[in-house]
């Protein structure tokens, strides 16, 4: 059997044991592990007595992956990303922007819903994990929409639509993931990712808005803030704004010049600040045990994640899967973007059974390449590409892609882990209530993929610059 053929049929095994339940970071480290076995095996034309030396071989491969792997140090920004959101929480920063939001929004149609999204997003921006943004706002902002009418499915939807937001703004996990599978740039796919992030927000904003006009017993808008109230609530939101400003400008120095530092060192210098403010704010010792508790249970997680994807992948560089995918995708008589688009819509289904950080390690392997390849290859000029612009860029633009793809995946049924976390926080929800108020929100998505695809400067502005 051909090594093609053996990947074929290790890729539908590792499928099945997916779908009936197999946590991702198993069921890709065994199947990488057979697949390895099997690879050689076949090498020794199945010889009875070679299969000891298959499996020995293969067990080297696939020990050697954590280590060599895992020990990138970009993926050191991840527990700091994590830890920055904790910290925030924990040290009352996310209420206190919350307000803010509140006082300052909540006025428009549906505005403690907008003041939500908001403040998501401002959270977002010190927090890489859309699960703990979900948790945090469940908490925070749908019992004040509760207490002055707000219809409880719209609410949930809002905070679960709302929390995939940390998946694209800085500082994301999923796109650390992202540059550390393909090998591109950590600091250019984060900056890449301010844009689309904001854009997300204002889209949701539109859709509550246009929805609490439409339905008028929806989400009532909230009044009788003073001017004097509104700014005395902006002191508490200060803090996250600074800590942005720190993150941004050790990935890109907005005064010109080299940057101020390595992302790594942007995440280690933000997780410093919020640790002191939350001092400052009298965080005792429970609270901090607590937040570095959460963030070492979150990273073990998505490490054992990238674990055991990477030792499947490196079973797919030895069956050739992801050359020959691309050699497929390439003699399709279809239009490159044609093609891209039916790629982003299988992921929309894959979403459904997966979830957003394993689907893209499991798919990245095989479908980067194939994408580089429609464009025109790695190296590629602007002028000579298929969808206008370079290698590099066409890297940054197909992840903020995928990763929004990511966040879509994040609330569909049946598996949208965000709609089970705010479900899980808030005992008078059930699940089928937030998949229900998530609905209109995948309009929202929708629009928002379809205008990244069609006006990719949306994406690559940010980074064009740190160039």
């Amino acid at each position: 059997m051909e090594p093609i053929e053996i990947g074929l049929w290790v890729t539908s095994f590792l499928l099945v044991l997916v779908v009936v339940g197999m946590r991702v970071a198993f069921a890709a480290g065994l199947a990488g592990l057979v697949g390895l076995i099997w690879i050689f095996w076949a090498k020794f034309g199945y010889s009875p007595d070679k299969f000891g030396k298959a499996l020995t071989v293969s067990v080297k491969i696939a020990g050697q992956v954590p280590h060599s792997k895992v020990s990138s140090q970009a993926l050191s920004l991840i527990p700091t990303f994590i830890l920055i959101g904790y910290l925030a929480y924990y040290a009352g920063l996310t209420r206190a922007l919350f307000e803010a939001a509140k006082r300052w929004i909540a006025w428009l149609p549906g505005g403690l819903a907008v003041s939500t999204v908001f403040a998501t997003a401002g959270f977002a921006a010190v927090s890489g994990a859309s699960v703990a943004t979900s948790a945090v706002f469940a908490r925070i902002a749908i019992p004040e929409m509760l207490a002055i009418g707000y219809n409880k499915r719209f609410a949930a939807g809002v905070v679960a639509a709302a929390g995939t937001l940390a998946s694209l703004i800085p500082p994301s996990a999923i796109l650390v993931i992202y540059a550390i599978i393909v090998e591109q740039d950590v600091g250019k796919l984060l900056l890449a990712g301010f844009i689309p992030g904001a854009f997300s927000a204002v889209v949701y904003v539109l859709l509550i808005v246009g929805i609490a006009l439409v339905f008028k017993n929806v989400g009532p808008p909230v009044k009788g803030f003073t001017w004097r109230q509104r700014f005395e609530a902006l002191p508490g939101a200060l803090p996250i704004v600074f800590v942005v400003v720190i993150i941004i400008c050790f990935v890109y120095n907005p005064f010109g010049g080299d940057a101020w530092g390595t992302p790594t060192e942007g995440g280690a210098l933000g997780a410093f600040v919020v640790f002191c403010m939350a001092l400052w704010r009298g965080m005792r010792w429970g609270e901090f045990k607590s937040a570095l508790l959460e963030t070492a249970k979150l990273t073990v997680m998505i490490f054992t994640i990238i674990w055991g994807v990477l030792i499947y992948v490196r079973f797919l560089g030895f069956a050739d899967l992801p050359g020959a995918f691309s050699d497929w995708i390439t003699s399709l008589e279809m239009s490159p973007m044609v093609i891209l688009v039916c790629i982003l819509l299988a992921y929309a289904v894959l979403g459904m059974f997966m979830d957003a950080i394993g689907m893209l390690l499991l798919t990245l392997p095989v479908v980067y390449p194939a994408v580089m390849a429609l464009n025109g290859g790695e190296s590629v000029a602007a002028a000579d590409s298929a969808f206008g612009m370079s290698g590099p860029m066409c890297a940054i633009w197909f992840g903020i892609l995928v990763v929004k793809m990511a966040e879509f995946c994040l609330i569909t049924p049946p598996i949208g882990l965000n709609c089970f976390v705010v479900a899980g926080v808030r005992d008078d929800l059930s699940v089928q209530d937030v998949f229900r108020g998530v609905m209109p929100f995948f309009i929202a998505d929708g629009v928002t993929i379809a205008l990244l695809v069609a006006f990719p400067s949306i994406v690559l502005y940010l980074p064009s610059l740190a160039q």
